[in-house]
């Protein structure tokens, strides 16, 4: 496979899906993770119709032996691999911290935050090999410290525990791997892509998944001075 490679989670549906099929259209080979056989073998479909190149890949994010299995079928694909987006994520609803079931906030965080660890871990090694390696963690505005913590943020009524705080971990996660690989072509990113209407929030958000996708898809397209170890949204860098 000569062709850049992206790895993208969560990209059966939604805005995961449109930022697939977006760099397909640019040239990218897709590998397009989903949970389920069939929605990620009829979302591959749907890209090849489009003339887009891409294969279904199996994963899990909440089970590391899904993610080692799918590391090895990567591997078995490419020899490198040039974008890896971290798009999967769930939230469990509630806004009220003090009432959340903790049972609910670990099985966020297994998705949010600690599937991401894990997947750029088992990939490091393809992405090292790749000329410009590129990782973008898809985050959210409601997990920065700053709107939730200003009264009159738009995003400061929005208080569910598990969801928020597992963007802000996720937002760690991204400024302590662009620590450990600064001064190298590996750059890490985290990106907001705004409300968008997508199943997670019942399609009530303002967003299209065409225009947060291009958000999303920016990120994995920057050049050799290009940020790492930033949070950015539609309009630029935002705070942590």
């Amino acid at each position: 496979m000569q062709k850049q490679t992206v790895f993208i989670t969560g990209a059966n549906k939604g805005i995961g899906y449109e930022t697939a099929r977006q760099l397909g259209k640019q040239g990218y080979f897709v590998l397009l993770g989903a949970r389920g056989e069939d929605s990620g073998r009829e979302a591959v479909e749907r890209l090849r119709e489009e003339g887009v190149e891409a294969e279904h890949i199996r994963i899990d994010v909440a089970s590391p032996s899904a993610i080692a299995a799918a590391a090895e079928q990567i591997a078995s694909l490419t020899p490198s691999l040039d974008v890896l987006i971290n798009n999967a994520g769930i939230g469990a609803g509630g806004n009220v911290p003090s009432e959340q079931n903790i049972e609910d906030v670990r099985r966020v965080y297994e998705v949010n935050v600690f599937g991401p660890i894990q997947i750029i871990q088992a990939l490091l090694p393809l992405l090292k090999k790749a000329p410009l390696g590129r990782i973008v963690n898809v985050s959210s505005g409601l997990g920065s410290l700053t709107f939730n913590s200003d009264p009159n943020h738009e995003h400061y009524g929005a208080n569910p525990l598990d969801y928020n705080s597992s963007k802000t971990a996720l937002n760690a996660v991204t400024v302590l791997f662009a620590k450990e690989f600064a001064g190298t072509p590996l750059k890490i990113n985290a990106v907001d892509p705004g409300y968008t209407a997508t199943d997670l929030n019942g399609h009530s958000g303002t967003r299209t998944v065409s225009h947060s996708a291009g958000t999303v898809a920016k990120l994995a397209l920057i050049g050799e001075d290009g940020p790492s170890g930033r949070f950015f949204d539609e309009n630029g860098e935002i705070p942590w």
